[in-house]
């Protein structure tokens, strides 16, 4: 497992919230115990976000010209938020040229980044970019998205793209509101916050079937763990052990995979983390 991280994902911070730097230097502490390695990721180009994103977006984030409570203006917000999504595109490509599964342990996180709008405190949307990236070699690309809330934004960039097929299992009702139904080829599952772990995981067993349908030759990841029972923003109950579940679920599909993080901000992130690389690699 070839896992992308830099350091420089953690200089930026904003005193009680929730999307922190402790809680990827936490997983990365934990990852590193375990005996992972990992690779410093290489910033993407202005060419790779505008496969996803509008120059008037690139510009406002560049500029530092934007207002957004839950995802703030921080001194070179633009520098790190293109090293996350260039973490998303180092673990697509590797995947994709070296056969080996890749996760990018970055932030800030990317799914509610839609095309012209930042939000929930994604400034970019990284597995956008990165599925965007690698179509060429990939041909057809499946998203798998199974943060808590809905990926508003990667929703809104691949509606309608007959090549990609995004699913996503969600908390509703819950921010972004988004994801009450499928729409194309757009399978949405919202989950009401009483979902037992044995519930979620049928419902994704139902949702990998339209997946393994697709036949995609690239399986993309948006690993979000608020999921979790103990998260202090959602209300679903998964344990630790049903991330292992997840990742064994998604390596049975048997494709070129990699995953980004996303979501997550209890204490035991860095356990679901290593859970479900645990299960993704078999």
């Amino acid at each position: 497992m070839k896992i992308f991280y830099s350091p420089r994902c953690l200089d930026y911070s904003q005193p009680g919230h929730p999307e922190s730097p402790a809680r990827v230097r936490s997983a990365y502490e934990y990852l590193e115990e375990k005996g992972y390695e990992f690779t410093e990721p290489k910033p993407c180009t202005d060419e790779d976000i505008l496969l996803a994103h509008t120059q008037s977006l690139l510009d406002s984030i560049r500029k530092e010209n934007f207002f957004d409570l839950d995802t703030p203006s921080f001194p070179d917000i633009y520098g790190i938020a293109k090293l996350s999504a260039g973490g998303a595109v180092d673990a697509a490509m590797h995947c994709m040229t070296k056969g080996e599964k890749a996760f990018s342990l970055m932030r800030p996180p990317g799914h509610h980044a839609t095309n012209n709008n930042l939000g929930g405190f994604c400034y970019f949307n990284n597995i956008a970019i990165a599925s965007l990236r690698a179509k060429e070699k990939a041909g057809k690309v499946a998203i798998v998205d199974f943060d808590c809330h809905h990926g508003n934004g990667t929703e809104d960039i691949f509606l309608g793209k007959s090549d990609f097929l995004y699913l996503s299992l969600h908390q509703s009702p819950l921010y972004p509101g988004t994801g009450l139904k499928s729409r194309e080829n757009c399978i949405n599952y919202p989950l009401p916050s009483s979902t037992t772990p044995d519930k979620y995981l049928a419902t994704l067993e139902q949702g990998l079937k339209k997946v393994q349908e697709f036949n995609p030759g690239l399986l993309a990841l948006s690993a979000g763990f608020d999921s979790y029972k103990l998260d202090p923003i959602t209300s679903l109950s998964l344990e630790t052990e049903t991330y292992r579940q997840i990742g064994k679920m998604l390596a049975s599909l048997k494709k070129p995979t990699f995953a980004i993080l996303e979501g997550g901000y209890s204490r035991d992130l860095p356990e679901c983390v290593y859970e479900f690389l645990q299960g993704l690699e078999g």
